[in-house]
C-alpha cells in the first residue's frame, strides 16, 4: 500500500487530484491517502481528511512507500522509517506556500539519493514507476558536523575559542 499524504496545514488538490487521474490512467497500485480539509475527493483511491498521530504512524509504518509534499516532517519521518519517498513542492504561484523553500528541500534530499521528486504534474506518471523499485540511500547522522558548525559560528562572532 502507497501511503499519499499532505500534511495538516492547507489542502494540496493538485497533488491529489493527480495522484486520481494516473490512477484512473491505469496505475494498479493500492493508495490510502490523508487529504487534509479540501474540495477534491479521490474516485480511485481511500481518502480520509485526517488521521491521529498514532493511525498516521501506523500508515507510515505499514506502507510500501509514500507520496507527498516536500515538508521535512514527512521526509524525517519516511527516512526514520526507511520508506521510499516520492515529493512533490508545494509551489507559491498556485497559492499552495508563501515562498518555494519545498522545491530546494526536494532538490537537497534527492541530490542526496533519500528520495524521489517530482517538480511538475506530467512527471508525476513516470516518478510514480520509479518508485516501485527506488531505494532511499540511508541517512546519517550528522549531530557532530552540525555541532562544529554552530561552534565555529559562535567563534567568528566572539573572537574567542570555544572550549
Amino acid at each position: 500500500m502507497i501511503f499519499l499524504t499532505v500534511g495538516t496545514q492547507f489542502p494540496f488538490d493538485r497533488l491529489v487530484r493527480t495522484v486520481d487521474e494516473v490512477c484512473e490512467n491505469g496505475f494498479r497500485e493500492e493508495i490510502f491517502a490523508q487529504i487534509g480539509d479540501t474540495s477534491y475527493k479521490p474516485r480511485n483511491f481511500k481518502s480520509v481528511a485526517s488521521l491521529s498521530k498514532n493511525m498516521f504512524d501506523e500508515y507510515m509504518k505499514d506502507a510500501s512507500s509514500v507520496i507527498s509534499h516536500a515538508g521535512m516532517g514527512v521526509i524525517t519521518m519516511a527516512l526514520d522509517n526507511k520508506k521510499p519517498l516520492l515529493v512533490i513542492p508545494r509551489l507559491k504561484k498556485y497559492g499552495e506556500v508563501v515562498n518555494n523553500h519545498q522545491v530546494a528541500i526536494a532538490r537537497k534530499f534527492e541530490k542526496l539519493g533519500h528520495i524521489l521528486s517530482a517538480y511538475n504534474v506530467e512527471e508525476l506518471p513516470g516518478k510514480l514507476q520509479q518508485l516501485k523499485t527506488f531505494v532511499p540511500k540511508i541517512r546519517e547522522n550528522q549531530a557532530q558536523a552540525v555541532a562544529n558548525r554552530i561552534a565555529r559560528f559562535l567563534q567568528s562572532l566572539t573572537n574567542e575559542p570555544v572550549r
